[in-house]
């Protein structure tokens, strides 16, 4: 039985290491605030992206606004905080200072400070599938077995491998997360696509609302691809637009380079073909548009986008905003990524002619 005075003792160990943890921390936050960031940098192994930080869009904005400070109410996060300190002291430093899971999660949640219309759409859309969702779905599993090459897209920011993630690897299941904290977190967040500490210049607020043209920005610099295997953001412009064929034919799409985004998981398989993988280029009447032509950036929701070329009733008498178009429906005669002439004129596709043509040889078929 310990005697009183080993108590005692052990009682003031216990109060000078917690006096001593109150004073670290906001001692750290004020001198984080009078070096202006310049302390995570001079004690830390992140000089590299501390300097990336000061030259990016995001440079006006402090390390604590999404990396959290002082104030944080989560234990978990500043326990990291002192195993870093440790792992600093003894030297065990890893080459390259990586977010884990949860800290992305945690960034994530705090985008939606500044960027409020984008996360909510974001939120909304089919982007925001959680891991029960994609990794629990049984349909998919008992049809294809889990594999590593499946968190490429979904789970892009895992720190794990697939085995990891869920158990039993095979397709009888029943299938659990081995980590419940992760059930209802999306797979797929903002730092798949976005590289916060990218260069560029913050975005300004234009006095007059600019007019449609060319030379319209299309996308901000933070664009990019979150590359698991690299364990880093690969820019838009280094992304490649593949090139791809339906038989033997040269399928057309179009040259917008967001594209090269959305390729890096809607990609065909290793023989280019149309609509293998999960390629999803259109054909028909709408080969050549764009992923964005009819996919809003963020939401991915599609319902309103026929209308900005169509009539809302077309002239066979149908609402083009209610129509079956979803690549999901291989079978609807409306689905936008098949749909071609000849599934509406079915007595043959009339012939073009010229603008200055008589009325009497511009009558059509169908």
């Amino acid at each position: 039985m310990p005697q009183p005075r080993t108590k005692s003792r052990r009682l003031t160990i216990l109060l000078i290491a917690l006096g001593a943890t109150l004073l670290v921390f906001p001692g750290a936050s004020v001198y984080y605030e009078y070096s202006g960031g310049k302390a995570c940098a001079r004690c830390h192994e992140i000089w590299q992206p501390y300097s990336d930080w000061h030259t990016s869009t995001h440079r006006n904005i402090p390390c604590t606004a999404c990396h959290g400070d002082v104030f944080t109410l989560d234990a978990g996060f500043h326990l990291n905080n002192m195993r870093r300190v440790f792992s600093h002291l003894s030297g065990d430093v890893p080459e390259q200072v990586r977010l884990k899971t949860g800290e992305v999660f945690r960034v994530t949640e705090r985008c939606k400070t500044c960027h409020q219309q984008e996360w909510a759409e974001w939120a909304s859309g089919l982007h925001h599938a959680a891991y029960r969702e994609v990794f629990l779905n049984a349909k998919h599993n008992h049809r294809r077995l889990l594999m590593d090459d499946c968190l490429r897209c979904h789970g892009t920011h895992f720190d794990g491998s697939i085995r990891d993630l869920v158990t039993p690897i095979d397709t009888r299941g029943p299938w659990k997360l081995r980590d419940p904290a992760l059930t209802d977190r999306p797979v797929i967040v903002c730092l798949n696509c976005h590289v916060m500490h990218h260069h560029g210049n913050p975005l300004a607020r234009p006095a007059e609302k600019p007019v449609t043209s060319t030379a319209q920005e299309l996308s901000r610099p933070s664009v990019a691809f979150f590359d698991r295997r690299e364990l880093q953001s690969i820019a838009l412009g280094d992304l490649p637009l593949p090139a791809m064929r339906e038989g033997e034919r040269p399928v057309k799409i179009s040259r917008d380079p967001r594209q090269a985004l959305c390729y890096q998981c809607h990609a065909p398989d290793a023989a280019r073909q149309v609509h293998s993988g999960e390629d999803r280029t259109p054909l028909g009447v709408h080969e050549g548009l764009s992923c964005y032509a009819c996919h809003e950036n963020h939401s991915m929701r599609t319902h309103a986008t026929c209308s900005n070329c169509h009539p809302r009733l077309s002239n066979c008498g149908l609402d083009v905003e209610i129509m079956d178009t979803t690549f999901e429906s291989t079978q609807s005669p409306h689905n936008i990524h098949f749909v071609k002439c000849t599934d509406c004129h079915t007595k043959g596709v009339p012939r073009k002619h010229r603008a200055d043509a008589p009325a009497s040889l511009t009558s059509s078929a169908g």
